[in-house]
């Protein structure tokens, strides 16, 4: 009778284990999990507007974390129609002093969520160190800021950054991977090899 206990303990304790392991990354509260189409609508549920689908990436708007008129992008790989990966494109800021404080302000938040994160570079890869915001500002644009922070977590991986498009837009971007989708999208390419 001991011995059964114990044996059901255990099955119990490994199921438990693996269907904790097993859950997918959420965003806004939405598992990222199935298909571009099916992702869309729970979106648009959650109050976002769908703007475009080219590519396996759906393109949408709405606010987010407290920020208004963020760009969504939720991504597939086109082969494969299950849903990977979210990016979140928050609005262009001007000055650095809004940049950093987008940047910073959400990195704050996300740590309260999932902790410290695993990997953080926040430094200028010029000659010399940018001294006010208009320098500092230049460097984004030309693709010498590199401030990023990674979180990982069972579900999979967020990545938080301060980015650019071009000279034109300088931006916060947040993105999350699904590890349980984005290893079955890896098996699928490794099929391909």
């Amino acid at each position: 009778m001991k011995t059964f206990f114990l044996t059901l303990t255990f099955a119990l304790t490994t199921m438990l284990t693996f269907a904790q392991t097993s859950e997918h990354l959420s965003f806004k509260g939405v598992p990222i999990d199935g298909t571009l189409d099916e992702y869309v609508s729970k979106m648009k549920k959650r109050g976002f507007s769908h703007l475009a689908t080219e590519d396996g990436i759906a393109i949408l708007k709405g606010d987010f974390a407290g920020y208004k008129d963020c760009t969504v992008g939720v991504s597939t790989l086109k082969q494969q129609d299950l849903v990977h990966k979210i990016a979140v494109i928050f609005p262009d800021k001007d000055t650095w002093s809004r940049l950093s404080t987008n940047y910073f302000d959400l990195k704050q938040m996300l740590t309260e969520k999932y902790g410290k994160p695993s990997d953080v570079v926040e430094k200028f890869d010029g000659n010399s160190q940018p001294r006010d915001d208009n320098s500092k500002m230049h460097e984004v644009k030309f693709d010498r800021c590199k401030y990023y922070s990674i979180w990982e977590t069972d579900a999979g991986e967020i990545q938080l950054s301060i980015d650019h498009n071009s000279v034109t837009s300088c931006f916060v971007k947040l993105a999350y991977f699904d590890k349980i989708n984005s290893a079955k999208i890896k098996a699928k390419a490794i099929d391909d090899l």
